[in-house]
């Protein structure tokens, strides 16, 4: 995520605004007004520019940051009556649709991950790079932080963290030298485990891939936050929200969210018929279903190719969008 007011540009803004602009554009079932979730507010970026570009439009703002939702009221004061906000996890999309009044909408946004005025307070302690207490939470009135995971997990439960969430091959040996150093005084600060890290993982692998503790804060910030498990249970919630002709927009930032988007949109496009029937299930979209029979097929469309990536003009204004995997469905029935 990004935002001007932090010198960072919302990632990928033009891309996203014309991709939901056409759900946005249209007016709702019975004549209301389009309803957009964004799902992970964050400072405002992207709504602000669907607001911008949508006259008319009903926002509803989730995130699980209160400094998020406390920035979110300066839009609302900008758009009167046109924004609602939720402080809350976004798994709970759907009760908070519902909530506002709404059992369906005509666009959804995820701008996953952390966001960058949260990378630049030190006080937060999501970054590697300032000194900090080991926090990460999110949403800061949970319990567990990222002080807790590091000196309360088993060293077999920790290096499990750190290989599958941080995708780091040295999981175990970091685990056992956090352990270590755990033993003689807790592990509380960020330079300190950044420092534990560094010295466990050998010299020729520190060369290349940037900061060598940059997967194990990603690691510890997915289980501090329960990301991913938080948005397995958005992303179905999410798309069985949207109206027929509604879209959804993802923005993820590492390959285990991109995996689960992917996963997600693949299964809710594919046909469901089985192969070998005489009429496939897009023909009886295509109005060749014989009459009297329910209606079958995919109920979402894909809108992008893969997944799309900011182009060196956008990695140049905003360098932290340099790993964003966009990717986007239309829903096209009712299910």
């Amino acid at each position: 995520m990004g935002d001007r007011a932090y010198g960072h540009v919302p990632v990928l803004a033009g891309r996203v605004t014309a991709l939901l602009m056409p759900a946005l554009t249209a007016s709702a079932p019975g004549g209301r007004p389009p309803v957009l979730v964004d799902a992970t507010l964050g400072r405002a970026g992207h709504a602000r520019a669907l607001l911008a570009a949508c006259p008319g439009l009903v926002l509803i703002g989730i995130d699980a940051d209160a400094t998020a939702i406390e920035a979110g009221r300066e839009l609302a004061a900008d758009y009167p009556g046109q924004v609602r906000l939720a402080h809350t996890s976004y798994d709970q999309i759907a009760a908070v649709a519902a909530d506002a009044g709404y059992r369906r909408v005509q666009g959804v946004l995820f701008d996953l991950g952390v966001s960058s005025p949260q990378l630049d307070d030190a006080s937060r302690g999501f970054s590697y790079a300032q000194d900090a207490p080991l926090d990460m939470r999110m949403d800061q009135s949970r319990a567990r932080t990222a002080a807790d995971v590091v000196n309360g997990y088993p060293v077999s439960e920790l290096a499990r963290v750190l290989a599958e969430y941080g995708e780091e091959r040295f999981a175990r040996r970091i685990a056992e030298a956090v352990a270590r150093e755990r033993a003689r005084e807790p592990v509380t600060t960020t330079l300190r485990l950044s420092a534990i890290v560094k010295d466990a993982i050998p010299a020729a692998a520190r060369r290349t891939g940037g900061n060598p503790a940059k997967r194990t804060f990603q690691a510890l910030r997915i289980e501090v936050n329960d990301e991913l498990g938080a948005l397995r249970r958005a992303l179905p919630a999410a798309l069985d929200l949207l109206s027929p002709g509604g879209r959804f927009v993802a923005l993820a930032y590492h390959s285990l969210e991109d995996r689960l988007v992917k996963r997600e949109l693949t299964a809710r496009t594919a046909d469901p018929a089985p192969p070998g029937l005489p009429v496939r299930a897009g023909d009886m979209l295509a109005g060749t279903r014989p009459s009297g029979t329910a209606q079958a097929g995919p109920l979402f469309r894909l809108l992008t190719r893969g997944a799309e990536r900011p182009d060196d003009e956008e990695v140049a204004a905003n360098p932290r969008s340099a790993s964003a995997r966009l990717r986007a469905a239309e829903r096209i029935r009712p299910a």
